[in-house]
């Protein structure tokens, strides 16, 4: 075989470097290349289906303690824009992909992703068959794994993958979230040729950060609100004396099981202010509701998940990077009168999609709770609101970084909220998607207009 159908194999067209593997405790074993730091790590194994935002990706703290799989063959093609960036380093253990391109192109890079991992000290690996490997997880699960362009003996990689720690009862959280509260009020410069100024500020928020993405915080200033980061176990009596018109729950790592210091001050905090959370946020109301939570086969991870909204039935295509998921029935038995006349609970949330209903529960501590949000892909729940108090959460990732836009509309339903409106969630989303653009304000025209006034229009731009 020659040199080129060699390198064609290992899916890199560059001389194949140091030789590295990863081993999965179940004894599956893939060969690649160390492209970044040397080292040897250990998490949990997953993947990720977005094609592009692989900085994004690689710097949300909510992939601390795993090794990230991009499903997408070439990663790297377009750079690094550190104004990109989640966080001000990455939290994630490793990453695997099939090519890491070093010689990227594009405006707004100012360096190389091999180059930002080495800087961090992050183990990559390429050349390894990352289609495989994704069927591997998908039909196994997500399990612990190590990463080691150091040992290369693929036993005593096993022997140690096995001894290492599972994220099962971690608290990640506590790892990356701020260490004191701060005040968040900062927007990247290099995207202001695509965003719109942000609204004037009229709602004054705390945040949980346990782990929160920086585009998260950047939408809610964007929605018009000034924010305020806080520690992940801060005494919800604090946060009350601050007299805000909301509070918000952020994103995270790991196991909602264990974030314990959160979900009992959230258990204080819903009825008292209104309150929006977000992926592990989301967790952490259902946790204070006292539902249930799965660890999911493998996860949701990727920009293109659909999710059906129940009370219109639009379907949003999403971002997602969770583990853990909402057992909806364990937050209460279902109220037939407000759930179709239905008496019983299904296990494939899907059944609702179907029947364009909405169901509600009634749960022990907060009262009635509907389902708002439901996957398309498996049929767990994607979202909640409560009917007696001003509180509502979704799974997924609304702020786009990466993915679409689709679910914009979350943030602006979270200014209504505070408003006291209780309509806050009736929200044309094809018109929001738009607001937050600076071309939005003329596609929402165009969009309203006759097919007639919006050829006139179209021709005059030209």
């Amino acid at each position: 075989m020659s040199e080129m159908s060699e390198r064609l194999l290992r899916g890199t067209s560059k001389p194949q470097g140091t030789p590295a593997l990863l081993v999965l405790e179940d004894g599956a074993v893939f060969q690649g290349s160390a492209c970044a730091a040397s080292g040897e790590v250990f998490g949990e194994i997953c993947f990720n289906t977005s094609l592009e935002g692989y900085l994004e990706v690689i710097t949300d703290p909510s992939y601390a303690g795993q090794i990230i799989t991009m499903t997408y063959p070439q990663i790297g093609n377009y750079g690094v824009n550190l104004e990109d960036a989640q966080s001000d380093s990455p939290a994630l253990r490793g990453l695997v992909v099939r090519d890491l391109c070093t010689t990227p192109s594009n405006w707004r890079s100012t360096q190389s992703l091999p180059d930002y991992l080495r800087e961090h000290n992050v183990v990559a690996v390429e050349g390894v068959d990352t289609r495989a490997l994704v069927r591997h997880v998908r039909d196994n699960g997500a399990q612990r794994a190590v990463l080691s362009t150091v040992d290369t003996d693929a036993k005593s990689l096993l022997a140690k993958v096995r001894a290492s720690e599972s994220i099962v009862g971690a608290n990640l959280a506590a790892t990356v979230s701020c260490k004191s509260a701060y005040e968040f009020d900062s927007l990247p410069a290099s995207h202001a040729f695509a965003v719109s100024s942000p609204a004037e500020r009229r709602y004054k928020v705390v945040a949980y950060d346990c782990g929160a993405k920086r585009s998260i915080l950047e939408n809610l200033l964007r929605a018009g609100c000034s924010v305020v980061a806080v520690p992940w176990d801060t005494p919800a009596e604090e946060v009350l004396a601050m007299e805000p018109d909301g509070v918000f729950l952020s994103n995270g790592p790991g196991d909602p099981e264990a974030v314990e210091g959160t979900y009992l001050q959230v258990e204080k905090l819903l009825g008292k202010v209104p309150v929006f959370g977000i992926c592990l946020g989301h967790q952490m109301i259902c946790k204070a509701a006292g539902a249930e939570i799965e660890k999911l086969k493998f996860g949701h991870r990727g920009g293109n998940h659909p999710v059906m909204n129940l009370l219109t039935g639009r379907v949003e295509i999403t971002a997602q990077n969770h583990g853990f998921g909402l057992l909806f029935p364990s937050l209460g038995k279902l109220v037939p009168e407000l759930s179709g006349g239905f008496k019983g609970h299904e296990s494939d949330l899907r059944f609702w999609t179907n029947a364009r209903i909405a169901p509600v529960v009634q749960n022990e501590k907060f009262g009635r709770i509907r389902l708002t949000h439901v996957n398309l892909n498996d049929g767990t729940a994607e979202g909640i609101a409560l009917l007696d108090i001003p509180a509502f959460s979704v799974q997924y990732h609304p702020e786009a970084s990466p993915g679409p836009t689709d679910a914009h509309y979350l943030f602006t339903a979270f200014t209504r909220l505070m408003d006291g409106r209780d309509d806050y969630l009736d929200i044309d989303i094809a018109a929001d998607r738009l607001a937050g653009w600076t071309f939005g304000e003329q596609a929402a025209t165009v969009a309203g207009a006759s097919d007639r006034e919006q050829d006139s229009m179209t021709e005059g731009g030209r």
